[in-house]
């Protein structure tokens, strides 16, 4: 049995043990200086057992149960060509938050991933949703990766400060949202209406912090019944000299520009990033 990680302890034991099939995708490694110290600061992810070499032990916080371990042999502990610094974690699955905490507009704008599985993109997305205040990023659950391995160390930490729901079907959690108020924007490069002037709305005032973008796959895009969901498609504009925007530029741009309009702390005007 995995005993928890307990992060008032000195304890140095190595509780790693082989998983079951039955343990796929409840556990995992996590990688990274940044995306380690993260984990361990993160209250709601539990620690399995915390491998770090002797220099990287002292950027842990006190009292955090470790095992000093040389690097071949972290090497030895993750996949071929991880890039450890010095720091590995096998930890429990993060537990997504409900989709009814998120469906009101009052609670922040929300990024929607439709079908983006590659986990260097997500975990690229995850750092920019925690850049740009996103409330939360909606993924569907049967194929988005686990936030383990190469998503957490993409993120750069962000995988343990974003909320994440996930959802079995996005097209109707999309219609949710629409009809508890949150304004729903598709990101579609055949749209004729460009993305800044689809998030100012009509009024030029912007749409709110109850906005929700929604990204699709760089080979397919949004699928028709995502797009058919939402409020309107809408595209940046970019020259003829390249066909497309990987999705986790494009996610950035995205959000950049839906901060632009996020109300100012009293409430009054226009509050800028």
């Amino acid at each position: 049995m995995t005993k928890p990680f307990n992060r008032n302890t000195r304890k140095r034991t190595d509780y790693t043990r082989r998983s079951s099939p039955a343990d796929a995708g409840k556990s995992g490694w996590i990688w990274g200086r940044h995306a380690v110290l993260a984990a361990v600061d993160n209250p709601r992810r539990e620690i399995h057992t915390l491998h770090v070499t002797r220099n990287a032990a002292r950027e842990l916080p006190e009292g955090a149960e470790h095992v000093l371990t040389e690097p071949a042999e972290i090497d030895r502990l993750l996949p071929a060509g991880a890039v450890h610094q010095g720091f590995a974690a096998k930890a429990a699955a993060l537990e997504p938050e409900s989709v009814n905490g998120i469906l009101d507009p009052t609670h922040g704008a929300v990024l929607v991933l439709d079908q983006v599985t590659d986990p260097h993109n997500v975990g690229a997305v995850l750092r920019s949703a925690a850049a740009f205040g996103i409330r939360a990023v909606v993924l569907q659950d049967r194929k988005a990766p686990p936030f383990f391995g190469t998503v957490c160390k993409s993120a750069v930490g962000a995988a343990e400060r974003v909320g994440h729901v996930r959802v079995t079907n996005i097209a109707d959690t999309l219609l949710a949202m629409r009809d508890r108020g949150r304004y729903v924007i598709g990101l579609a490069g055949e749209s004729e209406h460009d993305l800044a002037e689809a998030i100012a709305g009509p009024d030029a005032a912007g749409r709110g912090p109850g906005l929700v973008l929604v990204m699709g796959s760089e080979e397919k895009g949004l699928r028709p019944r995502v797009a058919e969901a939402c409020d309107q498609l809408a595209r940046i504009p970019m020259t003829q000299n390249v066909e497309s925007l990987n999705v986790s530029n494009a996610a950035a741009i995205a959000l950049y520009e839906a901060a632009k309009w996020r109300p100012a702390p009293t409430g009054e005007g226009r509050g800028e990033t």
